[in-house]
């Protein structure tokens, strides 16, 4: 349902990479921004005036929505040594258990907490297809519609991506047991994609992924792209996470994933490489040279230990680079920008890292920035922030909160970033229409008891 045109007005607003003044937002029918005009002195009468500086949303460009049920149940060491593998097995226990109502349950409670924390969308990289006995569901998009639900009852939008999931590894052809739920072929993912598309949910997309290099073979990355080739989808996978999967596939291609990945498929703009955390400086100027994306998830990275990606060779290369939540151990933005930045002062010994090099620069701004600008492409959004034409979604931040109190306003998205623990918001807005009022939602109390229900269900049998 198309809202009725309206318009903002904020003192202060983040609008090509610096905060200008005075603005005024007019709002279309469809919830777009349809004028931005700065230097508005005084709020016209019809204009709401709004109770803080005004940020654009951020897209999270990488989620498994079903790994918020894990979240601080894994970090007992149960061997002699953990790892990213062991902790993969352990999360399927959670993956074979999950339900479609408990998936609902537990993805409108990670989707509030992704509003709160700043998104204003969410690309959801889904490989749950099947029942937990690995059967399709009489309506193979159930786990879909579940997602769907969920991002509907939040108020966030969501680009739902398929995932095309067939094998065990390299050399290892069929799934695991433990991986039955995730088993796809091109055309089911496609399938799903379309039916998604198809079902006009509002603010709901879809685009599709490859889980991996090793867990799809080359022709049925192949068939998958051809399909797609139609329908301008984003298209998502993970590489280069681990060095045992860059081990693996030096030994079967004879080539490090990310290279054999640009050698192989050609990846555009409309390519996603999710972490790309072990990239050389060939295979970051062959990403750059092809036009491809990357997205970092610098909390779950570290989370899992994956590594530290070259931030400084992605930068340079200009390659566009979003931010995921992925495992969901950290659900805001401000928090994954500063592990971004933190990690490489500690690998360098050296501060404001991402600030451009040669000149004064603000190292928050140029992630942000960043982010910003890649995450609408992650999502399939032609145009994103505050720009005329985008969705209107926007943050409206509390200036008396903690972080900000008595931050001079040229500084505020530097404290947002590194003073404090998460987005200090008075509003948060989808589409013209505010989804979170001074950090509440209006149905956060039943979203949360669902929630933990569902935890409970989950978890009743597991010792303390």
């Amino acid at each position: 349902m198309a809202e009725a045109p309206h318009s903002l007005w904020a003192e202060q607003a983040w609008i090509d990479g610096r905060w200008q003044a005075s603005v005024l937002f007019d709002i279309d029918a469809h919830g777009r921004w349809q004028r931005i005009t700065a230097g508005v002195q005084t709020p016209p009468a019809h204009a709401r005036r709004l109770a803080g500086p005004v940020l654009p949303g951020l897209v999270d460009a990488h989620s498994h929505a079903f790994q918020r049920a894990f979240v601080g149940l894994s970090e007992r060491r149960a061997s002699a040594s953990d790892d990213f593998w062991s902790w993969r097995e352990r999360m399927y226990r959670v993956a074979l258990r999950i339900t479609p109502a408990q998936m609902r349950a537990v993805a409108a409670q990670l989707y509030l907490e992704l509003l709160r924390g700043g998104y204003t969308q969410v690309c959801e990289f889904h490989y749950l297809h099947h029942t937990p006995q690995g059967q399709p569901y009489d309506d193979p998009a159930t786990m879909c519609w579940s997602l769907a639900d969920a991002a509907e009852h939040a108020g966030i939008g969501l680009t739902l991506l398929p995932v095309l999931y067939e094998r065990a590894g390299f050399n290892r052809p069929q799934l695991q047991d433990d991986q039955r739920r995730f088993a796809g072929t091109p055309e089911m993912v496609m399938a799903l994609a379309q039916a998604v598309r198809a079902g006009r949910r509002r603010h709901v997309d879809a685009g599709v992924a490859i889980h991996s290099l090793r867990a799809a073979s080359r022709p049925a990355i192949e068939s998958l792209l051809r399909q797609v080739e139609p329908h301008g989808m984003p298209i998502h996978i993970h590489v280069a996470e681990q060095t045992g999967e860059v081990d693996d596939c030096v030994k079967t291609t004879g080539a490090r994933p990310i290279q054999y990945l640009c050698d192989t498929f050609a990846p555009d703009a409309r390519w996603q490489l999710v972490h790309a955390t072990h990239a050389t400086p060939r295979e970051i100027d062959a990403v750059a040279h092809r036009g491809a994306a990357i997205v970092i998830c610098p909390a779950t990275e570290a989370n899992l230990g994956d590594g530290l990606s070259d931030l400084d060779g992605w930068l340079r290369a200009g390659v566009p680079m979003a931010i995921g939540s992925d495992s969901h151990v950290v659900r805001n933005w401000p928090e994954e920008l500063r592990w971004l930045e933190y990690g490489q002062r500690l690998l360098h010994r050296k501060r404001n890292v991402a600030a451009a090099p040669g000149r004064q620069d603000a190292t928050a701004a140029r992630l942000f920035d960043a982010a910003l600008a890649a995450g609408g492409p992650a999502a399939g959004q032609p145009r994103w922030g505050l720009v005329e034409g985008a969705r209107a979604d926007a943050l409206v931040l509390d200036t008396r909160a903690p972080g900000l109190l008595g931050i001079a306003p040229g500084h505020r998205l530097d404290a947002l970033v590194f003073s404090g623990t998460e987005p200090a918001l008075h509003e948060v807005l989808v589409a013209g229409a505010v989804v979170l009022r001074d950090g509440r939602h209006p149905d956060q109390a039943a979203i949360g008891d669902a929630f933990a229900q569902a935890m409970q269900d989950l978890w009743s049998d597991e010792p303390n």
